[in-house]
């Protein structure tokens, strides 16, 4: 039971420093990447065109699907999917889930927005996203004009939807 105990203290704060392990993600003012991904469906989606077709592409990355955090962050930009929408903006949710299991995370919590299954990691390192035990860390970056103009590092759970909100707020949008 000690054993259990001490493993269980010791994997919840290796996971708890997985939002500040060492990456290099991208900032305000870099070029957003335009890589490949599988969504949810299955189907290949190139985020260059993706991004020319929206006037916002907001790209949130989350460790795990159908977990608490994940579920959090996930249900926040659904319960603001249509503001987020009137604002013109986009989502796409990133993380190392299969296709399956981003599809069961979608169908479950009713996410009207595309999932991205970034099994090789592509992505994450496309955007410079940490990852810890193959995970990805909660980071967030809205896309305008094939650039990044809001980087979120930590990367909200119940306030990600609010945060974009804010930051549309005060841009006059």
């Amino acid at each position: 039971m000690k054993r259990l105990i001490l493993f269980t203290t010791l994997f919840t704060t290796m996971l708890s420093f997985s939002a500040a392990a060492p990456s290099n993600p991208l900032s305000v003012g870099d070029p957003a990447p335009q890589v490949t991904a599988i969504t949810e469906s299955g189907v290949s989606l190139d985020l260059g065109s993706f991004y020319a077709k929206q006037k916002y592409t907001l790209v949130y990355f989350y460790p795990k699907a159908d977990t608490p955090g994940c579920t959090a962050q996930g249900c926040s930009l659904r319960d603001s999917y249509e503001v987020l929408t009137q604002k013109s903006v986009a989502i796409i949710g990133v993380s190392t889930d299969t296709v399956k299991a981003q599809a069961d995370f979608k169908a479950k919590y009713k996410l009207p927005f595309t999932l991205l299954a970034d099994t090789e990691k592509a992505v994450l390192q496309a955007f410079g996203v940490g990852s810890l035990f193959g995970f990805s860390s909660r980071q967030a970056f809205l896309i305008e004009g094939g650039k990044i103009v809001y980087a979120d590092h930590k990367g909200s759970t119940k306030q990600q939807a609010d945060d974009i909100l804010k930051f549309l707020a005060a841009q006059g949008g």
